[in-house]
């Protein structure tokens, strides 16, 4: 099939058909020259359609790398690489920001983002932002890496000194989480969103039917889908969480889980 038959395939639209459509070409590109090419940052979501859109073009997943500049980034750029180039420890071109600040003046991933947008700089060339008590690391795109260590002075109010670092050196921040016991009639999608969000399982069935939630990044509106341990959740407006451990039954035939939310 075409490019545009595969597009409709999936049911693409809008943003994401020219997302997808981009990222094919970039694919198509490294297949036809038999050379590198790849996608700016990603978010998970994106990541996993493109990989759905690739499949569906016959690309294998040895034709790609991911690579969000540390082990366990969520926005990461996709890499198309010839035969002749190693899939291991494969690079994007990104580069790694430190912007340091006074302790006393807090600052949250979207006062980054915003600052970083302010400057014109656009969602795809940021990658994560790690958020520190005294600096904050950023994985940007190599093509604004230059123009950021040199403009870029603050965040809001707060002054910046922005420098380089190496991606091995990254200070990477330790994800805080809720703990969350209880037990399930099934691990139905439903039943753990009510646990996971801390609501009944009614509102967590009208969440699930009206679109807005995902399971590992893929948009799931199924109430009755099994999840499995490990499986991601989110919501928007909600937040996520991940469903840590799955035991055994209680004497009452229910099962007990372990959810860790994300704060």
């Amino acid at each position: 099939m075409d490019k545009s038959e595969l597009l409709d395939r999936l049911g693409a639209q809008g943003e994401e058909r020219l997302l997808l459509a981009h990222v094919l070409d970039r694919a198509e590109q490294a297949r036809r020259r038999n050379a590198p090419a790849e996608t700016d940052f990603l978010s998970p979501a994106e990541q996993v359609r493109c990989g759905e859109a690739l499949r569906l073009a016959g690309f294998s997943e040895t034709d790609w790398a991911a690579d969000g500049g540390y082990e366990g980034a969520e926005r990461r750029m996709l890499l198309f690489l010839p035969d002749w180039m190693e899939r291991e420890g494969a690079e994007a071109s990104l580069r790694c920001l430190r912007a340091r600040y006074r302790p006393e003046k807090p600052l949250t991933h979207r006062d980054f983002l915003g600052a970083l947008m302010g400057m014109g700089v656009v969602r795809g060339k940021i990658g994560d932002i790690l958020v520190g008590e005294e600096s904050t690391d950023v994985l940007v795109h190599e093509s604004v890496a230059d123009f950021l260590l040199t403009s870029w002075e603050s965040a809001g109010r707060t002054k910046l000194r922005v420098s380089e670092v190496d991606r091995h050196d990254l200070h990477i921040p330790e994800a805080k989480f809720r703990e969350v016991r209880d037990t399930v009639s099934s691990l139905r999608l439903d039943a753990l969103v009510s646990v996971g969000f801390r609501m009944a399982r009614g509102k967590a069935a009208e969440l699930i039917s009206s679109g807005k939630v995902q399971v590992n990044w893929a948009d799931c509106a199924k109430s009755d889908r099994l999840l499995a341990e490990g499986d991601t959740v989110s919501a928007r407006g909600f937040g996520k969480f991940y469903l840590a451990e799955v035991g055994g039954l209680t004497k009452k035939g229910r099962i007990a889980v372990t959810v860790r939310q994300y704060l």
